[in-house]
């Protein structure tokens, strides 16, 4: 039987495995080329996977709700329609106690699996992976308390540490023998006036008549990778006012012809991320990331634009290149991107690369905000609300008050790499930029 092996795909730079929501296809069943297969999601986007060859699905390796990492063959296809039912393999626990009285030739002896860990505990290879990235020892990994089958430490086990990873109370290790070597230390000894306190994280509990709502999926990943970010990078917000006068009427003049010639609609978005693509390139060190004690300067600019979707949760889909692009192509490309995500439409490739990341916090009415860094960039800018302002109007003939457009703009940096005089030069150069706006300007 001629048989066809279906992959998990890189689906972006960053996504190393992808949750199996939902089997389009039953094993038995006809797939053609290119129909879809399975749905997946990932951190970043849900999407449906095409078949990569015709045939019969005859074997899934992936339930709905388990985790696939990416290259993992998620099922095989028959590509010259035969279909031979398979039974289960037996689990490996079934085979060792199976053979372990013919091996041992005594007494039968349950023998379970292998372990991964420092101790007798087993580790998934994404446990371990996850582990690895976050710096997390072996006698750190032993104390995490497990939640799943047999009290093994899950994906969710291992996230949670990682959030409450120096305030949680510490887990006692078991005491070294007087016979074992002293262990040697990789940090620097610390003295209790230094030690930080351990704070217990105290459970919201419910009183009578509140409704207890569970997190969605993306709202899990939403809220791991917040926690993250600021476990991450030391947050700092620098503030700018910007004077958007000449932006406003300038739009209000041209947005009826605008959109009759190209058919869209012009918003203030677009003029916005011209401004900070230009200001990028005065100030390339803000569209970099960092990966341990190298800082990796990014040669496109990307960027994000942080947008709300129906379920109320939140999606960054990327303008790439954005400093290639005139007025007309961001225009276009703000108002795709923002029409996908609201019907569920983007593909991995649109919410991978960014490099600098944009979120309007002022089309909810809110002034200005202190926004979270989209890990592993560096920083992140909130525009505020354009209000109609009094303000000081200098002349050659003297100064007056006089009604003007104003919004703050608030940029977060992470001060391990980006200092004040650099996060608050950059978000000054993109308010110049702004208030230099050429009223008189062709599009």
């Amino acid at each position: 039987m001629a048989q066809m092996e279906i992959r998990l795909p890189k689906m972006g730079e960053s996504v190393t495995e992808a949750t199996i929501t939902n089997w389009l296809k039953n094993i038995g069943d006809s797939v053609a080329m290119d129909e879809p297969l399975v749905e997946v999601a990932t951190d970043k986007v849900d999407n449906e996977l095409p078949s990569e060859a015709e045939g019969v699905l005859v074997k899934i390796f992936f339930e709905k709700d388990q985790v696939a990492q990416v290259g993992d063959v998620i099922a095989i296809i028959s590509t010259d329609g035969s279909f031979v039912a398979e039974t289960a393999a037996p689990k490996t626990e079934e085979i060792i106690q199976e053979i372990a009285p013919v091996v041992n030739n005594a007494t039968p002896t349950i023998i379970t699996e292998v372990a991964s860990g420092s101790g007798n505990k087993f580790y998934s290879p994404l446990v371990r992976s996850i582990a690895e990235k976050e710096g997390i020892s072996n006698n750190e990994l032993d104390t995490i308390p497990g939640t799943g089958q047999e009290g093994r430490v899950t994906k969710k086990d291992i996230l949670d540490f990682v959030a409450n990873r120096g305030t949680a109370k510490t887990v006692s290790t078991p005491a070294v023998s007087q016979s074992a070597p002293a262990p040697v230390l990789a940090t620097p000894v610390v003295t209790p006036a230094q030690a930080p306190v351990a704070k217990e994280v105290v459970p919201a509990i419910p009183s009578g008549g509140d409704e207890i709502i569970e997190m969605d999926r993306m709202r899990k990943l939403i809220a791991d990778h917040m926690v993250m970010s600021k476990h991450t990078s030391p947050h700092v917000t620098s503030f700018v006012e910007a004077d958007v006068t000449n932006i406003v009427k300038w739009r209000d003049k041209i947005k009826d012809g605008f959109k009759k010639r190209e058919g869209e609609n012009i918003t203030f978005t677009p003029i916005f991320m011209e401004a900070i693509a230009k200001a990028i390139k005065d100030f390339p060190m803000i569209n970099v990331s960092v990966n341990g004690t190298q800082i990796i300067k990014k040669k496109d600019i990307n960027l994000g634009m942080a947008t709300a979707l129906p379920s109320g949760n939140l999606i960054v889909p990327v303008i790439k290149n954005a400093d290639r692009l005139n007025l007309t192509g961001l225009t276009k490309a703000v108002n795709q991107l923002a029409r996908n995500a609201r019907d569920n439409k983007l593909k991995p490739e649109d919410i991978q690369g960014g490099t600098y990341t944009v979120t309007n916090v002022g089309s909810f009415g809110n002034v200005m905000g202190t926004p979270i860094i989209n890990q592993p960039q560096v920083a992140i800018l909130a525009l505020g609300a354009v209000r109609k302002m009094p303000a000081v109007i200098e002349t050659p003939e003297g100064d007056f008050i006089g009604i003007r457009h104003k919004m703050f703009l608030s940029h977060s940096y992470d001060h391990r790499v980006v200092d004040g005089s650099l996060g608050g030069q950059f978000v000054r150069r993109v308010a110049d930029y702004l208030e230099a706006f050429d009223i008189n300007r062709e599009i």
